[in-house]
This record gives structure tokens, C-alpha cells and sequence, in this order.
């Protein structure tokens, strides 16, 4: 995927990011998801982003250049995947938050046994993050490199009709965003839950 596609503001890049293909080279084989649920933090303006209080050495990545995971623990138990936009030193990134299988069930399954459903090795940040083997010493990465480990595609685009906005998971802070963007009638899409006590990603 080019990297100007993602030099934009969090709101077209989540759009953007619907229907593209994110794959890792795993210890099972290579797993890819097409993209089918994400979500929008802006920056220094946004009170759920992680960067809202400035520059840290945990959030680095999400201050640019564009195209680059910035990948969290949550929970002590979950790690889970953003990708940087908007232009460099600028801060901003999208929650990877579903996608549906496109590569072989079999590896899928090895690394998600617990799954009942194909369309549900990836529903949900964290399940997607582990189906793709993502881990912090892959914050960073730049997926826009045919030679990373992780690499992102450009997919077929959504189209317009298909395209679903809504409410961010899980934020306390800032939670009445539309920021949320799904593929309708993807079974992959994880259920929405408003939240609390959370203090979310990008």
C-alpha cells in the first residue's frame, strides 16, 4: 500500500483501510485478513487517543511517518494494532479491529484453536492481533514495506453503501465519535459494547 494513501486525516484513513489486506509472516505460515472494522483516534485533540497528553516513548509511532504499527498491551493479557496517518509529526492512527480470513484455515486454526467460527479467528482488536502473531517488538513496523514482516495490501474497495459509522468500543472518553467504520453484514464485525472504564487505543 502506498504510503500517501494513509498522509491523511484519521477519518478518510479509517475509510481507506476498509477492504485492504493486512498479512504476517507467521511461525505457521503467512495469515491474511481483509480489513472489515476500524476505528479512528485522532491526536492531541481526541481525550481517548493515547497521545492526547503529548509525546511519550510508548506512543512514538503514532507521531508519524504514516504507515507504521503502533502496537499496545491492554488488559496485561492483549496486544493490539494501529496504523499510523495523517503527515509526519502529526498524531493520529486507526485500530485494526476485524477482519475476515483470507489465507488457509488450517494455519488459522493453529494459532487460534480457541475459535469456534472462521469469523471469529479475527473479530475483535485483540483476536486479530494474535492471529497475526503481533507482539510489541512489532511496533514500528513499517507495513507499507513489501519486505516487513507485516505488510499491508491495497484491497478491493468497500463500497460506499456497505460502509457503516458508529461509536467507538470500549472508550469512556470522547465515546459519542462516530469514529467506528464497518463493512455491513460482515460476520467478522464484533458486537458493540459502550464503555466505561477503558482507557483506549490510538
Amino acid at each position: 500500500m502506498d504510503r500517501s494513501a494513509l498522509a491523511v486525516d484519521v477519518l478518510p484513513a479509517a475509510r481507506r483501510l476498509l477492504g485492504c489486506v493486512l498479512e504476517a509472516d507467521t511461525p505457521d505460515g503467512t495469515v491474511a485478513v481483509r480489513l472489515v472494522e476500524v476505528e479512528a483516534y485522532r491526536g492531541r485533540d481526541d481525550p481517548a487517543s493515547h497521545c492526547y497528553r503529548g509525546r511519550t516513548p510508548r506512543n512514538a509511532v503514532m507521531f508519524g511517518p504514516p504507515g507504521h504499527l503502533y502496537v499496545y498491551f491492554v488488559y496485561g493479557m492483549h496486544f493490539c494494532a494501529n496504523v499510523s496517518c495523517l503527515s509526519d509529526g502529526e498524531p493520529g492512527a486507526v485500530l485494526l479491529r476485524a477482519g475476515e480470513l483470507l489465507t488457509d484455515p488450517g494455519v488459522a486454526r493453529e494459532r487460534r484453536p480457541t475459535a469456534r467460527r472462521d469469523a471469529d479467528l479475527a473479530r475483535g482488536p485483540a483476536r486479530l492481533a494474535a492471529l497475526l502473531g503481533l507482539r510489541r517488538a512489532d511496533d514500528g513496523t513499517d507495513v507499507t514495506d513489501p519486505a516487513s514482516r507485516v505488510r499491508l495490501r491495497a484491497g478491493t474497495p468497500v463500497a460506499p453503501e456497505l460502509v457503516r459509522t458508529g461509536p467507538r468500543v470500549g472508550v469512556a472518553a470522547a465515546a459519542e465519535l462516530p469514529w467506528r467504520h464497518w463493512v455491513d453484514g460482515s460476520p467478522a464485525v464484533s458486537p458493540y459494547r459502550a464503555g466505561t472504564r477503558r482507557r483506549r487505543s490510538a
